[in-house]
């Protein structure tokens, strides 16, 4: 019994702890829930607050706006009234201005009809006069003019004469001082040198035995070289030097460049001659480039086709009546220049007409037809200016004159080759006869190559071996023979020499 009395003390202490607290917890959330609704109402109520604030101000945004919008509405129709009213007045005006030109129209018509009546008129009484005075005089108005020119030629005729001739003789005086002025002032701004082309080609020997390796056993070396060249070798008693012959001095220099090579290798045989042939044909197409570019540069001349550049340095190695041709061009294209501007032509196309006016002679050994006409097809080929061309054309008056720079590059071409010393016909003549016997040769078929040697005493002519056997060869060689006294005028004989040679090549590796 003693022992329950605690725990119902226990108990009671734990219901009543438990009622306490749950009023406890009840008034503290009464008063939470309060707190709650307060700041609740506050927040509320700050929220319209600021919603009466953001109201009016957009209000008073609104009404700004507003008013802003009636003073564009207003100012724009300000200015619509001002462009209609300026309209209306520009309508009035173009009224105005019609009616005042369709009154000046009718004003100019009745005026021109007044105008054509007055000439009318006019003409009436001319041809009432002219009517009456040829009636008076009995001719009529052309004889009266005949008989008049005829009165005045008869009366002033020794006169009239005598001042056209005077006139005439003091024109021509003046011209031809003027054009001596001119041609003298030119010559002289370009004062070339001149030097005459020959057909031989010395070459210096270190030393006199050199002349027995360039022979070689039996002359093989020495034949080979020349076949290979198309040159006659001249070894004779003169020291230390061997003498090269031939009419293209193409195949002078390469024979020369070839022994030059040689004799600094040191070993000369057939084998090694052909590669320094070769060598020495490729070092002169490289000096032919050069010799053109240096050309062009030298005259001025520019935009030309590097192909074209390279038939011009071919020139340097051409000659016309013994004057190289490349020197020839540029001497043309210098005096053409200076006589354009002191004429006032076209300077640019004289100087480069003066330049092209032989380039034909490049390739005529090659291609039928005169230079001129050689020359024509390279030019058209190429794109140059129909102005150059026409300049070019009439120098050698195949071509009438269509342009004053084709009459200064006639007359500067005809300056540079008139210079004494610059020409020989002869040796023209004699080189020209050289060319006819190679082509001559060439024209047959199978003919691979020719060279005229011994001063074109023999000609060589190398043949395909596939094409022309042996019997071939031998009627070949009669044939030319009987050609070449058909077509040819020459002092003496000449040698014709079919070679035909086979080689069979194969390589060990």
């Amino acid at each position: 019994m003693i022992d329950l009395i605690p725990l119902l003390v226990a108990i009671g202490s734990l219901i009543l702890g438990s009622v306490l607290g749950y009023y406890a917890r009840r008034s503290i959330a009464k008063r939470q829930v309060q707190n709650v609704e307060a700041k609740l109402d506050r927040l509320i109520n700050d929220a319209k607050n600021e919603a009466r604030d953001i109201i009016f101000k957009a209000k008073e945004k609104a009404v700004k706006a507003l008013d802003e919008l009636k003073k564009e509405e207003q100012r724009r129709r300000d200015e619509y009234s001002r462009t209609r009213r300026r309209s209306e007045q520009r309508e009035e005006f173009f009224d105005k201005k019609e009616e005042e030109l369709k009154k000046d129209e009718n004003d100019l018509k009745l005026k021109v009809e007044q105008v054509k009546k007055v000439k009318e008129e006019i003409n009436e009484l001319r041809e009432k006069e002219i009517q009456s005075l040829e009636r008076i005089s009995g001719f009529s108005q052309d004889k009266a003019k005949e008989e008049l020119l005829k009165l005045i030629e008869t009366q002033y005729q020794k006169d009239l004469f005598e001042q056209i001739k005077k006139l005439e003789g003091s024109r021509r005086e003046e011209l031809e001082k003027k054009a001596r002025e001119i041609m003298a002032s030119a010559m002289q701004r370009f004062d070339a040198s001149q030097i005459t082309e020959t057909t031989t080609t010395s070459v210096s020997l270190p030393s006199d035995e050199m002349k027995g390796r360039i022979i070689g056993k039996e002359g093989r070396n020495i034949k080979t070289l020349e076949r290979l060249t198309g040159v006659d070798i001249i070894v004779d008693e003169t020291p230390e030097t061997i003498v090269i012959s031939g009419f293209d001095p193409v195949r002078r220099q390469v024979a020369k460049l070839a022994l030059e090579k040689l004799m600094s290798d040191g070993r000369i045989q057939p084998a090694r001659i052909e590669e320094m042939v070769d060598k020495a044909k490729e070092e002169i197409n490289e000096k032919i480039k050069e010799a053109g570019e240096v050309a062009v540069y030298d005259v001025g001349v520019i935009g030309l086709d590097p192909r074209l550049v390279q038939l011009i340095g071919r020139l340097r190695f051409r000659t016309s009546f013994g004057q190289n041709v490349l020197m020839h061009s540029i001497e043309s294209a210098h005096l053409a220049g200076m006589l354009a501007a002191e004429l006032g032509a076209d300077v640019a196309v004289s100087k480069k007409a003066g330049l092209l006016h032989d380039i034909g002679k490049a390739v005529d050994h090659e291609v039928s037809g005169s230079h001129v006409e050689i020359g024509k097809r390279i030019l058209e080929k190429f794109g140059i200016d129909e102005a150059v061309i026409k300049a070019i054309l009439p120098h050698h008056e195949e071509y009438p004159y269509e342009t004053l720079e084709s009459r200064i590059v006639q007359a500067a071409e005809a300056v540079s080759a008139a210079r004494p010393g610059a020409r020989k016909e002869t040796l023209e003549n004699y080189l020209k006869r050289l060319e006819e016997l190679e082509k001559i040769a060439t024209a047959f078929d199978g003919v691979e190559k020719a060279y005229a040697i011994q001063a074109g005493r023999e000609i060589r002519v190398f043949v395909t071996p596939d094409k022309i056997d042996d019997i071939k060869a031998y009627k070949l060689a009669k044939d030319i023979a009987q050609e070449i006294e058909k077509e040819l005028k020459y002092p003496g004989e000449i040698k014709v020499t079919v070679i035909r040679e086979t080689r069979a090549i194969e390589y060990a590796r």
